[in-house]
């Protein structure tokens, strides 16, 4: 469960800077103003709004919230006079005979205490100040006293010894001033408003040297955020009433899109997706986050499946930033907690409202990353059906580096019989895709590569693989199956890393940095490089990284079962040298058996040379299937497969994304062989070009993972019968 961060305490209503030197006139000038102006809006709906019913729709202007009514008011008060800190079944029972969401009640009493600390505070300042004036004079004194001491004896300038204990009464004095400055300080940073604590946004680590090779720059990469979640901090108090009454307003909308059918969803032609009749959203939702930005495109679609996992833990997984990017590890390449608004009531997520920040990736070089900076609400409707929203906070932080806004978006979760759930997702976004390569742009605006349909594929996929990992009754009759509950147990857990590991460093984010080794189009290799050090997941030394991605004119499906099976692996993979490969053992990951994670052994054909070990996971959904592998240390296996640890095992993913070309409304990720659908493929290889991290990267280093890559991009052509392609 999430902690409610120290900046929702009551009392910080404006941010304010302060120095410790600022002068206590000053400070108390301040005090007093900011005291004043709390009482003025102590009645007001300023600490939180009403319904979003009044919102203004226009997003450049500065929005005006309506007060409470004059019953709604004095109601509260009566009950703060009894109860000043209700419980939250006293809060869902006035916001019930009141007409407020308890969150609302909830601000209003906490702005309630507020104000009456406040007035205690200013009565203690009061005194402190008198205090203070009375240390200051006594401290003068002292002042002048040692400046026209002088020796009873002789009548000159006293010497330094013979004031020692004048000397230690100042310093004590001035300690004790020193103390009491502080305290107003702090008092006066609670309560004007200064923030008491920094959330931080991803780590950003120095970054790197770039180097240079013959008259090719070649950046290193670099890590951190991009323009948009650079610039973003935690929200202010100021705003968190804001964001509260357009979270309710979104989970409103979110329901009623997901309960809506025609006109509002428009069903396609083969009556396989779901479109939005924008023009009837308008009409149905006219007050919204405004209108639709000049040169963006509108995204929805809704999807609906069920999945084997119970509603209560997949709004943990939801409302868990790091559970929820790993699941969604192929869409999301990183995600961050903003604060924390509120953890929910009774002991669940329930009323739990989040600020965050995400960017949303295709496993291609060739499609920029969607950043998106949001608040995530979590609500119970009835017994067993949760709702989880998201919608951009553009409006009320605007940036000009915005290029994708998310509307209402997010799921129903509804339980069933027997641990499993039904969801229904709705992704409605408005972005600004101009930077997606040609190859891509069908697929993107198919609603494949982002829509609902993609989330909903990869949940159902994710909570099959999470069922596997629990099942404790596994046939033993299969040569290979893994039956060790703990062995199984570890080697997920490992292949799990390779996964997220490979995920996270194919995309175009703005953690990386590309460069483009050639110039024929869309098969340009790209390639960046790390130093790995002191990281126990990763062998040490300098990373290269190399990507290309093309087109294929055979269904994924084809193009899946040639990649992840054995028997053909010594048609593309150049690594093996021709070797035979073999399948030691195997966990089956779901109801497709291409779904496993395999260990397999590379028989080399030099019988000099030692055996080789890799780790595979393979995995399909109707919207995008992986291979994706790793040499990996023999020693190091059977520690895993005995139930060690697997942290310590150094993993180079590499591997393959393979997505429809978006080109067919129709079931292309399961199209058979012989369907007219193509294939987007993405081939990414990690190597470790240098065991010493300072090690100066060579060209000849480059050159070779540039020719590895694109011996393989041909032999895979050539093995599915399209080298002409």
């Amino acid at each position: 469960m999430f902690q409610q961060p120290n900046n929702m305490m009551e009392g910080q209503l404006h941010p304010l800077e302060m120095t410790q030197n600022a002068s206590e006139s000053e400070i108390a000038r301040m005090r007093d103003e900011e005291f004043d102006s709390t009482n003025k809006s102590g009645s007001e709906n300023h600490e939180l709004g009403g319904s979003g019913d009044d919102q203004d729709p226009r997003p450049n202007k500065k929005k005006r919230y309506h007060r409470h009514t004059q019953h709604q008011i004095q109601e509260m008060e009566a009950f703060f006079k009894e109860c000043p800190h209700p419980d939250d079944k006293q809060r869902k029972e006035l916001g019930r005979e009141l007409g407020l969401e308890p969150l609302q009640v909830k601000f209003w009493f906490q702005n309630k205490r507020t104000q009456m600390k406040t007035q205690h505070e200013r009565h203690e300042n009061t005194q402190l100040r008198t205090e203070n004036e009375k240390l200051r004079a006594d401290n003068m004194r002292y002042r002048e006293a040692l400046s026209t001491a002088s020796c009873p004896n002789c009548g000159g300038p006293t010497a330094v010894g013979q004031m020692s204990f004048d000397e230690h009464h100042l310093r004590l004095e001035n300690s004790r001033l020193r103390e009491e400055i502080d305290r107003i300080s702090a008092i006066a940073a609670k309560y004007v408003g200064k923030p008491v604590v920094n959330f931080p946004l991803l780590s950003s680590p120095a970054l790197p040297r770039p180097f240079d090779f013959g008259s090719q720059p070649v950046t290193e990469e670099m890590y951190g955020v991009g323009d948009l979640l650079r610039s973003i901090s935690a929200p202010s108090e100021a705003d968190k009433p804001m964001i509260i009454e357009l979270a309710v307003a979104a989970m409103e909308e979110l329901v009623r899109m997901v309960q809506m059918g025609e006109p509002l969803w428009m069903t396609s032609l083969d009556g396989t997706t779901c479109m939005l009749n924008e023009e009837e959203y308008i009409r149905t939702f006219p007050s919204g986050i405004g209108p639709k930005p000049t040169g963006f495109k509108c995204e929805a679609s809704k999807e609906t499946t069920v999945v084997i996992m119970n509603h209560i833990n997949l709004v943990e997984i939801l409302m868990d930033v790091n559970q929820w990017s790993t699941v969604f590890s192929g869409i999301i390449s990183k995600a961050s907690t903003l604060d924390v608004l509120s953890t929910g009531v009774a002991g669940n997520y329930n009323g739990a409202l989040q600020v965050m920040t995400a960017e949303f990736q295709v496993l291609s070089p060739l499609v920029p990353t969607r950043e998106s900076y949001y608040v995530r609400y979590c609500k119970q409707h009835a017994e067993g059906t949760w709702a989880v929203v998201d919608v951009s906070l553009d409006t009320i932080r605007p940036s000009p580096t915005v290029r994708c806004r998310r509307r209402p978006s997010g799921c129903l979760i509804q339980e069933m019989p027997n641990g499993y759930s039904k969801v229904t997702w709705v992704e409605h976004v408005e972005v600004d895709d101009g930077g997606v390569h040609n190859l891509y742009k069908q697929l993107v605006s198919s609603g494949h590569a982002f829509g609902a349909r993609r989330w909903v594929s990869t949940l159902d996929r994710q909570c099959e693989r999470l069922a596997s990992l629990m099942a404790s009754n596994i046939p033993t009759g299969d040569v290979g199956v893994i039956t060790n509950q703990d062995g199984r147990k570890s080697m997920l857990k490992l292949a799990e890393r390779m996964v997220i590991s490979f995920c996270g460093g194919v995309s175009a984010s703005t953690a990386h940095t590309w460069t483009t080794l050639s110039g024929t189009g869309a098969d340009d290799v790209r390639v960046m490089t790390r130093k790995s050090v002191d990281d126990p997941g990763r062998p040490p030394g300098i990373v290269l990284s190399a990507a290309t991605s093309f087109w294929l004119p055979v269904s994924p499906k084809r193009v899946f079962d040639f990649l992840r099976d054995e028997h053909s692996r010594s048609e593309w993979d150049i690594l093996s040298n021709g070797g035979a490969v073999q399948e030691m053992a195997h966990i089956a990951n779901g109801r497709d058996p291409g779904n496993c994670v395999s260990l397999l052994r590379v028989n080399s054909a030099n019988s000099s040379q030692s055996n080789m070990l890799i780790l595979q996971e393979s995995c399909t959904d109707p919207t995008a299937s992986f291979v994706i592998y790793a040499p990996v240390d023999i020693v190091a296996m059977n520690v895993v497969l005995n139930g060690g640890d697997p942290d310590y095992v150094a993993l180079l993913p590499s591997g393959f994304a393979i997505l429809p070309d978006g080109m067919t409304v129709t079931d292309v990720g399961m199209a058979d062989s012989g369907g007219s659908s193509g294939s987007l493929l993405t081939v990414a290889f990690q190597i470790l070009v240098d065991s010493v991290p300072t090690a100066k990267l060579s060209l000849g280093s480059v050159a070779t993972v540039n020719n590895l890559i694109a011996c393989t991009v041909e032999r895979i052509k050539a093995s599915l019968s399209c080298d002409n392609a």
